[in-house]
C-alpha cells in the first residue's frame, strides 16, 4: 500500500472538526485513502457509497430524518462520490450543524460538489484535490534512485494507482480508463449530447500538449461551434482530466494576452486518447511529454504542500517563449523544459530584459527532481 501524501495532512485537520472535502478523478484512490483515514476508527463509521442509488436515497428528503438517527453514536460519516446526491451542500450543512460527527466526503467531480458546497459549507469544510501518485508519493515508497529509473515508464504510462501496482495490465487499465471511466459523470449526466464529440475533443487536446490551442480550431475538428468546445474543455477540467495555463501579460506590445495552453493530469491518459505507447526513442514528442509531466508533477506537488502560486505560459507574436511561470509572493520565476539536456536552452533575452527581477531555470531529466519535489531546506521560497 504507497502511501498518501494526503493522509497525514487530512489525519491532522480532523482535531479542528471541519468537513474534509476530497476531490479527484476517479480511479486514482480516493476510497483507499478513505480507508487509511478511518482505519482504527471502522466501527464508529457509518459508510455511505453514493454510486449505489439505494444508499443514495437515504439522502432523499423523505428519508432523511431517519438517516440522522443512524448516525446516532458514529464519529465518523463518510460519503463516497458525495456529487451525485441533490443537495449535498445543504444536507451535509445539516448535519454538520447538529451533529457531533467528522465528515469527510469525496467526489469525482468538482461541478455540484464543490459549487454548491462553497455556498452552503462556507467555514464549516477543508478542501483537498487527490492526483494520479505523484513523484514524491512513489520516492518516498520505492527511493528517489528507483524512481529516477522509471521516468521513461512514468512518461508513457503515467501513474494511476492501478497502472503503478498493477504493470502488467497497464494497457488495458489505461484503455479502460480512457473508455468512459474518466468522464463518467458527465456521460452520466446527460451534460455531452455525443459521447463520440467528446473523445475526439479529449484526442484533439492529447496531440495539442505544449501548444497554443483555439476553440475555433478545435471546433473544425470535431464539428462542433467554439462556444459548445469551450463548454466541453470546462467540464474536462472539472472532472480533473485536464487543466488550463493561460498566456502571461504585463510589460510587451507584442506579449499574446489571450492564449491558452491545455494539460493532461496524466501522461498515460494522454496516450492511451491517441494510442500510443511507443518508448521516447522511437516517438517524436517527447517535448511535450516531457512538459506534460514535469508541469502535472509540479501542480501534484504544490497542491499537496499547499504552495499557491499563479501558474502562466508566455509568449509573443514573434514565437519567443517561456514554456511555464509561477508568480509567488509577488515574485515571478520562469522555467524552461528541455528533454535532450545536451540541447542548448536559455530563456529569451527579450523575456529577462522585460523581467529583470525573475528568477529563470532550464528544467531537464539531470535535475527534474529539484522541480517537482523540492529539498525543504534547499527551497525554502517554494515552500514557505
Amino acid at each position: 500500500m504507497i502511501k498518501r501524501i494526503l493522509q497525514d495532512t487530512i489525519q491532522e485537520k480532523f482535531s479542528l472538526k471541519k468537513a474534509i472535502i476530497i476531490l479527484g478523478p476517479r480511479q486514482t484512490g480516493k476510497t483507499t485513502l478513505l480507508k487509511q483515514l478511518i482505519d482504527k476508527n471502522r466501527n464508529d463509521v457509518f459508510w455511505l457509497n453514493a454510486d449505489k442509488l439505494n444508499e443514495r436515497m437515504l439522502f432523499a428528503d423523505e428519508n432523511f430524518n431517519d438517516f440522522l438517527s443512524y448516525l446516532s453514536g458514529k464519529k465518523f460519516l463518510v460519503v463516497d462520490e458525495a456529487q451525485r446526491i441533490d443537495d449535498i451542500g445543504l444536507k451535509l450543512k445539516i448535519i454538520y450543524d447538529e451533529m457531533d460527527i467528522q465528515i469527510v466526503a469525496t467526489g469525482s467531480s468538482s461541478f455540484d460538489l464543490s459549487n454548491r458546497l462553497n455556498e452552503s459549507m462556507t467555514g464549516r469544510k477543508l478542501q483537498y484535490h487527490l492526483y494520479p501518485f505523484s513523484f514524491e508519493e512513489l520516492a518516498l515508497e520505492y527511493g528517489v534512485f528507483q524512481e529516477v529509473n522509471n521516468l521513461n515508464n512514468r512518461l508513457i504510462y503515467g501513474s494511476y494507482p492501478d497502472v503503478v501496482l498493477q504493470p502488467e495490465h497497464k494497457r488495458e487499465l489505461l484503455e479502460n480508463l480512457t473508455s468512459s471511466y474518466l468522464y463518467k459523470d458527465i456521460l452520466e449526466w446527460d451534460l455531452v449530447k455525443n459521447s463520440q464529440k467528446l473523445l475526439k475533443l479529449l484526442q484533439a487536446l492529447a496531440f495539442q500538449i505544449g501548444s497554443q490551442v483555439s476553440y475555433h480550431e478545435l471546433g473544425q475538428i470535431i464539428g462542433v461551434s467554439s462556444a459548445t468546445v469551450e463548454n466541453y474543455i470546462d467540464l474536462l477540467e472539472k472532472t480533473f482530466v485536464v487543466f488550463t495555463l493561460h498566456s502571461f501579460s504585463r510589460n510587451l506590445r507584442n506579449e499574446l494576452k489571450k492564449s491558452k495552453k491545455i494539460y493532461f493530469y496524466d501522461n498515460g491518459i494522454r496516450n492511451a486518447l491517441i494510442n500510443n505507447f511507443n518508448w521516447p526513442e522511437l516517438r517524436n514528442d517527447m517535448g511535450a511529454l516531457w512538459e506534460n509531466y514535469i508541469i502535472s508533477e509540479r501542480i501534484k506537488f504544490a497542491s499537496y504542500h499547499q504552495i499557491y502560486a499563479n501558474r502562466y505560459f508566455w509568449r509573443t507574436r514573434l514565437k519567443q517563449e517561456v514554456d511555464y511561470m509561477e508568480e509567488r509572493n509577488g515574485k515571478l520565476y520562469a522555467y524552461e523544459f528541455k528533454w535532450n539536456p545536451r540541447k542548448k536552452a536559455k530563456i529569451p533575452g527579450v523575456f529577462t530584459e522585460a523581467y529583470p527581477e525573475a528568477e529563470v531555470k532550464i528544467i531537464t531529466p539531470d535535475n527534474y527532481t529539484d522541480f517537482i519535489m523540492p529539498d525543504r531546506d534547499a527551497h525554502k521560497d517554494v515552500l514557505s
